[in-house]
């Protein structure tokens, strides 16, 4: 084990994967001699070339086009987004092509392409880099949709993603990067549409993923520890295909639950589990389903406001409480 960053950890799953499988390539916005903008590439450029760790023009519809045709050809690229936000320019290529081109070709071609990148909010990067989308992408058949909220679980997941025969959308807590962790040495990887509990806890469960888990929800669960509460905290790390066993499982444990997004309520995907919960899980249910999400606005560039539109610790321990009947 060793503690290493966020950003660090992608880069270790970067880097063992493009060792082990020359068809794998990085592309993206200022990726190579910079070492992207949030220094997950940093070191790449001189280990692989510039063949491999590849610079692109400010256009991700067109880079991330490029992605998707390469590997349809038979390499397997990874699609770094300088930002989610960004990436709503390549829409079109994401889910009318990679969701679809297998379906549609009848099983004939397939495309084994990671779509990475920083998602949620940024610290006073105002409404336009701000915005946390992954419930977007879990809407299209197709796509597989992973949101890591520790450097261990980043880097497991990324490596299994790249070497996985579909389309992934690998969202990274932008404010997680400089997070540090412990995380396994040596081969590291973790199965995609696994769960994790995080916490174990006998009174409530907390459904949650990304940077909500150790910026928001851990620390929330330690508090209400305090107040004689066990909460138990459910990582769910992908969002596609989702962990069922797992959420029904807690739920059949703890008897209620809340879920916390950082995304907004509305069609957010706290909703979809919400749904599932009370569908399948309703005669292990003692309360409604509690939702802690982002308020319905869009993000505000000063730091005061910003704080109060995201989940906090004090709104998940008063969700917690009253879905406890405290």
């Amino acid at each position: 084990m060793a503690e290493i960053a966020y950003r660090e950890a992608l880069n270790q799953a970067l880097a063992e994967e493009m060792a082990r499988d020359p068809r794998v390539f990085l592309m993206g916005e200022e990726v190579a001699r910079y070492d992207g903008a949030y220094k997950v590439s940093k070191g790449l450029l001189e280990k692989f070339g510039s063949a491999r760790v590849v610079d692109s023009p400010i256009s991700e519809l067109g880079f991330g086009g490029l992605g998707v045709g390469a590997a349809i050809a038979g390499l397997r690229p990874v699609i770094e987004m300088m930002t989610w936000n960004f990436a709503i320019l390549a829409m079109d290529q994401i889910v009318n092509s990679a969701a679809k081109i297998r379906h549609m070709s009848g099983g004939q071609l397939r495309c084994p392409i990671v779509f990475r990148g920083p998602n949620g909010a940024g610290g006073r990067l105002s409404s336009q880099h701000s915005q946390a989308l992954e419930a977007n992408y879990a809407h299209f058949p197709g796509l597989k949709v992973i949101a890591p909220g520790t450097p261990a679980d980043a880097k497991g997941l990324l490596k299994s993603a790249i070497r996985d025969e579909n389309p992934v959308i690998f969202m990274e807590g932008e404010l997680l990067y400089g997070v540090k962790g412990e995380v396994p040495d040596g081969e590291y990887l973790i199965p995609i549409g696994k769960a994790d509990v995080k916490r174990e806890g006998t009174d409530v469960t907390i459904v949650t993923w990304s940077r909500m888990v150790t910026a928001v929800v851990l620390p929330a669960a330690e508090q209400l520890a305090q107040q004689g509460i066990s909460v138990e905290v459910l990582d769910l790390r992908t969002l596609k295909p989702m962990d069922e066993a797992a959420i029904a499982a807690s739920v059949k444990k703890t008897n209620r639950v809340v879920v916390v997004e950082e995304g907004w309520g509305y069609a957010g995907f706290g909703g979809h589990v919400a749904d599932f919960i009370n569908r399948e899980c309703f005669d292990d249910l003692d309360a409604p389903v509690g939702r802690v999400h982002g308020l319905d606005v869009n993000m505000a560039y000063a730091e005061n406001l910003e704080r109060l539109i995201q989940p906090s610790i004090p709104r998940v321990v008063e969700a917690v409480t009253q879905v406890l009947y405290r």
